[in-house]
């Protein structure tokens, strides 16, 4: 009782003295994150609610996902040379599906949503011929576009096909011009992570490592990822391993510590013996 007495203070101690040194560095990508999950949630819900309503599957054309006032949109626009809205779907901060408003109603696109519009065509058009880009088999390639603080960007996330297992990796950030001109892209993490879990399964942590070109820290994606899937998964944490610092996912608070690498190993072989 003594030695887990002690071996919690000493989490305590180290928890403070690094967290407080990379907050301010971890801040930006857990709010990038966020807007990720709350993105690809809208959109997740979004199509199930749209497709029971408008019967005319041919006529669609795809859909994207935004979040405005403190509310999430899944937009679904037609299949034209000159497309318009023909469904808008809102969620609260819940993404309960029993709250969420169904608009399905044609409009033109706002100002906003035409640039989310052009942003998403333009990724697709930048990955007509990209060779970087990998797709794997019983998973797709989904598109994310995100404008927030002057910046516009895609991101590219890895889904499953199938279920039981979470793909974490083989993502993708692709930077665009105020004027929704594509920059550059990048990979994330070069490989794919799969997961397995299984529902009966509790308390698991689980785990991955990160290269440098990487980062240090967790990536939003990682984030976005963790908690679209910790609902289904019944993990308690994701450590994410860098050479520098380990990133403690906690799936259940969705919060977010950070210690140095090697202090988290020290730690984690006390815990063993």
């Amino acid at each position: 009782m003594k030695k887990l007495s002690l071996l919690a203070l000493l989490f305590t101690a180290i928890h403070c003295i690094a967290q407080s040194k990379t907050d301010k560095l971890t801040k930006p990508i857990i709010e990038e994150g966020k807007k990720l999950y709350q993105s690809e949630m809208a959109s997740w819900y979004g199509t199930d609610i749209f497709l029971a309503k408008y019967k005319d599957h041919e006529k669609i054309g795809g859909y994207f996902s935004y979040s405005e006032n403190d509310k999430s949109k899944c937009i679904f626009f037609s299949k034209e040379e000159n497309p318009k809205v023909i469904g808008t779907i809102i969620f609260n901060g819940t993404f309960e599906v029993s709250k969420a408003i169904a608009l399905v109603e044609e409009r033109t696109f706002t100002p906003n949503e035409l640039d989310y519009y052009t942003l998403r065509e333009n990724a697709k058009k930048a990955l007509e011929n990209d060779t970087l880009i990998k797709s794997y088999n019983n998973s797709k390639l989904n598109l994310i576009p995100l404008i927030s603080n002057n910046e516009k960007k895609v991101y590219i996330l890895t889904g499953p096909n199938v279920n039981g297992v979470v793909l974490l990796g083989n993502d993708y950030l692709l930077n665009f011009d105020k004027n929704n001109n594509f920059i550059s892209r990048k990979a994330l993490h070069k490989n794919l992570i799969p997961i397995q879990y299984k529902k009966d399964e509790t308390e698991v942590q689980t785990v991955h490592n990160h290269q440098a070109e990487t980062g240090d820290f967790i990536t939003a994606t990682d984030i976005c990822t963790l908690m679209l899937y910790g609902k289904f998964t019944n993990w308690k944490n994701h450590i994410v391993l860098s050479k520098n610092y380990a990133s403690v996912w906690n799936c259940k608070t969705e919060e977010l510590n950070v210690m140095p690498a090697e202090a988290f190993t020290k730690m984690f072989e006390k815990t063993e013996k």
